[in-house]
């Protein structure tokens, strides 16, 4: 059976851990030395934010004796590893604050990304609370009626008109030729080339959704022109979904409908400007 971290580590700390009673659990505010240095001690709150992190295996082994000694033990080894680099100046080297340069720059955007994120969040919440996303059921029942299915497509993306119209021809020809095509004209990303599309109307490329839906099974049609270059689609099938199953999915497709209005207003109101298609 396969034992965590602080369990193997325990292993071989426990023994030492038990002979060493004055480092289990140090009260707040005690002091111990090392190489003749004080070192703040192992304290009751150090040893809960260390729990905080560990998984539930460990965490119910830090509630025993030895495993409560076994993570002071850790802690302190941690404290004096750090205590003595600095002591040494590690923390003034080039490789340090490089490292930590990286980090905060990648902390600073990994925050930067949750506070635009929760601001999108909150503008959806007060959209609903305002009833401006607001779904009826009569809405629901009136999309599924209209599309109570779902389609699966594969594409290939290729990067010019020209070519496009050549690797359409050829699979008109010859349908079977599609992975060897998508093998050598496809500038999707590599993990996305060989997928299949699933959606209903609503929920995909609204050009591609249309021609889909006008497509037989096994039809490869094309190509259409996006941001993302010419696509070139083969349908792979279609289903017919139940109320149940397609009531959740129409509600999200006709809150983004809603929410889609409001931004076109709101493109009135600020100005806009895309720069992102600029070489």
């Amino acid at each position: 059976m396969k034992r965590s971290t602080l369990l193997l580590t325990g292993l071989l700390l426990a023994l030492h851990a038990c002979q060493q009673a004055d480092t289990s659990a140090t009260p707040a505010g005690r002091k111990d030395r090392a190489g003749g240095q004080e070192i703040a001690a192992v304290t009751n709150e150090d040893i809960r934010q260390r729990m905080r992190f560990l998984s539930a295996e460990d965490r119910n082994f830090a509630q025993t004796a030895i495993g409560k000694q076994n993570l002071a033990q850790i802690v302190l080894r941690e404290k004096l590893i750090r205590a003595d680099a600095l002591a040494q100046g590690l923390d003034k080297s080039a490789d340090y604050q490089k490292l930590i340069t990286e980090k905060r720059l990648q902390l600073d955007e990994i925050y930067r990304q949750y506070a635009q994120e929760m601001l999108e969040n909150l503008w959806y919440e007060k959209h609903r609370q305002n009833g401006d996303l607001q779904v009826t059921q009569e809405e629901i029942d009136a999309y599924y009626k209209k599309y109570p299915y779902e389609m699966t497509v594969q594409q290939i993306i290729v990067d010019n008109a020209e070519t496009a119209d050549q690797v359409l021809r050829e699979l008109k020809r010859s349908p079977s030729r599609w992975k060897e095509l998508s093998r050598n004209y496809n500038i999707a990303p590599q993990t996305i080339q060989n997928a299949k599309f699933t959606f209903m109307p609503g929920e995909f490329l609204p050009d591609i959704e249309v021609i889909a839906a006008n497509s037989s099974q096994g039809s490869v049609q094309g190509f259409i022109k996006t941001a993302f270059g010419f696509h070139i689609i083969m349908k792979m099938g279609e289903k017919r979904l139940s109320k149940k199953e397609a009531t959740p999915r129409i509600e999200a497709v006709l809150e983004n409908k809603k929410a889609d209005k409001i931004l076109e207003n709101l493109q009135n109101k600020y100005e806009v400007m895309i720069y992102a298609n600029e070489e």
